[in-house]
């Protein structure tokens, strides 16, 4: 956490400002006290970013979007003004790395974490996809290592799932390296398997330190998620069988999350029914 500046706010809303989390494109995220012994992560946007109608806009959807998923499988939002002249968004804190800091600090994670994330990320996502969104940007920056399991924030360009718009005047919204085939092409009416695919490839940066489409610059990457085939490294089973179903070209080749959560826990129940026996 960073110390606080003489430009930084005292207090956001109702809350007091602690320490500064971080800084991105967006503005900045500030730990702040709820007044009853909680912490939060509350999100102040950027002055130059605010004063853009169509921003603000999308501003407002990320937290219409976030209140939607269960607060077990995310920041949980708390509280939000988004009509201010620096609008801004509380979440619950959560401790914790985020996978691309933890994979960055210790390397690839070993294998049985490596299955229990598999687990937390499914039943996240199922739960993403009941709501009725599509996430469209799932990579390990936007999944947090909390205590009691992975969570799934940062809905900022998350669409419902009967959606059909995905690019922005003209550009591809989305992270080149954790794309689908169908976003890299600028296709319409993205699903939920968009976000299947995208799993696939956080599963194997989190198996391996490295996506599945590798390439030095973005136009690379996107013609082997297009064209190509995914390395896989060293991804262990029984996660390397479930990413290889994630990354099928063809979104209807992919099983929904709650198909793979049960696929992945079967070797399980089938063991456990060996013993039993």
């Amino acid at each position: 956490m960073e110390p606080l500046t003489t430009d930084d706010p005292v207090t956001i809303g109702p809350y007091a400002v602690v320490g500064v989390l971080g800084t991105g494109g967006m503005g900045r995220v500030y730990l702040a006290d709820d007044g009853r012994g909680g912490q939060l992560a509350v999100k102040v946007i950027r002055s130059e970013l605010a004063g853009d109608p169509g921003f603000r806009a999308r501003f407002r959807r990320e937290v219409d979007a976030a209140r939607r998923v269960p607060a077990a499988v995310t920041a949980e939002v708390i509280a939000a003004d988004t009509d201010i002249d620096r609008p801004w968004v509380a979440t619950r804190y959560v401790p914790g790395p985020s996978l691309a800091e933890r994979v960055r600090a210790d390397g690839p994670l070993p294998p049985a974490e490596l299955t229990a994330l598999a687990r937390g990320l499914l039943d996240a996502l199922a739960a993403v996809h009941a709501a009725g969104l599509v996430h469209r940007d799932l990579k390990p920056s936007n999944v947090l290592l909390a205590a009691d399991g992975p969570r799934i924030i940062d809905f900022g360009i998350a669409r419902a799932a009967d959606a059909t718009r995905l690019t922005v005047t003209g550009h591809l919204v989305g992270t080149p390296s954790y794309m689908s085939p169908e976003q890299a092409l600028g296709a319409g009416g993205l699903g939920p398997a968009t976000d299947v695919f995208a799993l696939g490839s956080v599963l194997t940066f989190a198996a391996t330190g490295e996506p599945p489409f590798a390439a030095a610059t973005a136009p690379g990457v996107l013609f082997r998620i297009v064209h190509g085939e995914p390395d896989l490294g060293a991804t262990p089973e029984p996660v390397r069988g479930l990413v290889a179903r994630c990354l099928a070209r063809d979104p209807a080749d992919r099983p929904d999350a709650r198909a793979l959560r049960a696929a992945l826990d079967r070797p399980r129940r089938r063991r456990a029914g060996l013993l039993a026996g």
